[in-house]
């Protein structure tokens, strides 16, 4: 069953936030009263009702993988569980990033990232929330080339980010690469330095950005990870990339909106108050509103929780709500969902604030009840089937 009134709750939308009524009718929102109460809706009590988040980046399936470094899970097994838990999140959408990288370093091959990502296409028809897949694509590896062709015919790619890998360019310095290489090797940090050095002069002379631009530009949203300077945000643009997703300075922030492309900060970076690795603050981008989507990145609970410290903080809701959901949607070209707006889909999510954290009560996609911990909504179904 898909046609609900939820009343008595306090509705956002893109500009406003009110007490109201929202009317679904076949999974499409079919009106919004403001001040409407009805006696046969499933009441509120006064919850918050938000369209579905939508992550555009989450890590947290390679969690469930591999929840420890030599521990393995069967993958329908891992998409299972991440479901339940993006849905108990108010996660209605959620993108699993995948890393197609080829270094002789890293545990998984290009062949390897295909055969997971058609796993998880294989495993999306019966789940809780829509799945995507993020692929996170090398473009300074010739290997990548080999694999773009069957990249296309992965039925839930939806996005494809630059991500380049040589080492001590982007996110993490020099040393800290030797530190890790020097560990995962077993050898001393002056050997993984000369192999480092050798890695970073092959790497530095392959650019593929535009033959991924090439297959890609017209079939989906492009960006770039882990912007660092004002010249990679300038080369991510000239290729095509118009988002740059968890911009390392906020120099690279500012190039980004220059250039009229979309910003994604990570949403546990401003929930804990910074960076975990010491990169751009999000709280100080959003200072110089320089911020346009959030994403889980590694901790999918904080999508969720940094709306609520948002809203605790006093900043506009409709403002807050829409980093989480409506402009992900827009830089996405999804144009049915995001929003509460009457005409779309309705995935929506209505929670209640605990402890300073948001505690979800119930989960719609499609108009669906997917996850629900409320009583109003089982008497409800109760009271229909006798």
């Amino acid at each position: 069953m898909n046609s609900h009134i939820l009343t008595n709750a306090r509705i956002i939308t893109p500009t406003d936030n009110f007490e109201g009524s929202v009317v679904i009718e076949n999974g499409i929102i079919s009106d919004i009263l403001r001040g409407k109460k009805y006696a046969e809706g499933i009441d509120l009590n006064g919850q918050w009702l938000i369209p579905g988040i939508i992550d555009i980046h989450s890590d947290y399936l390679e969690k469930e993988i591999h929840p420890r470094p030599n521990a393995k899970f069967p993958i329908a097994f891992a998409m299972h569980f991440m479901d339940a838990r993006a849905a108990a999140c108010g996660i209605t959408t959620l993108f699993s990033a995948i890393s197609f990288s080829q270094d002789n370093i890293k545990s998984r091959t290009f062949t390897e990232a295909i055969e997971l990502a058609k796993a998880i296409d294989s495993t999306t028809d019966n789940l809780l929330v829509r799945h995507y897949i993020h692929a996170r694509l090398d473009p300074n590896t010739t290997a990548v080339l080999d694999y773009l062709e069957e990249m296309k015919s992965l039925k839930n790619l939806k996005l494809v980010v630059f991500n380049e890998n040589i080492p001590g360019q982007r996110q993490f310095p020099l040393e800290r690469q030797i530190e890790m290489r020097s560990k995962n090797l077993g050898i001393n940090k002056e050997e993984a330095h000369k192999l480092l050095l050798a890695f970073i002069e092959e790497k530095s002379k392959i650019n593929h950005r535009l033959e991924i631009q090439q297959v890609f530009e017209e079939l989906m949203a492009i960006g770039s990870h882990d912007d660092t300077t004002v010249e990679h945000v300038v080369e991510a643009r000239k290729f095509g990339a118009t988002l740059s997703e968890m911009p390392v300075s906020i120099e690279a922030a500012r190039k980004a909106k220059e250039l009229g492309m979309f910003v994604c900060m990570g949403a546990p970076n401003y929930f804990r108050g910074g960076s975990h690795c010491g990169n751009l603050s999000c709280i100080d981008a959003m200072d110089e509103n320089l911020v346009d989507i959030f994403c889980s990145d590694y901790h999918l609970p904080t999508m969720l929780s940094s709306l609520v410290a948002m809203l605790n903080s006093g900043l506009n809701p409709s403002y807050a709500v829409n980093l989480m959901t409506k402009n992900a949607a827009d830089y996405l070209g999804l144009d049915n969902i995001g929003s509460i707006e009457i005409g779309k889909t309705a995935d929506l999510v209505s929670f209640d604030i605990q402890n300073d954290y948001g505690a979800v009560t119930n989960v719609l996609v499609d108009g669906y009840m997917k996850y629900s911990t409320s009583y109003a909504f089982a008497e409800k179904m109760v009271g229909e089937l006798a």
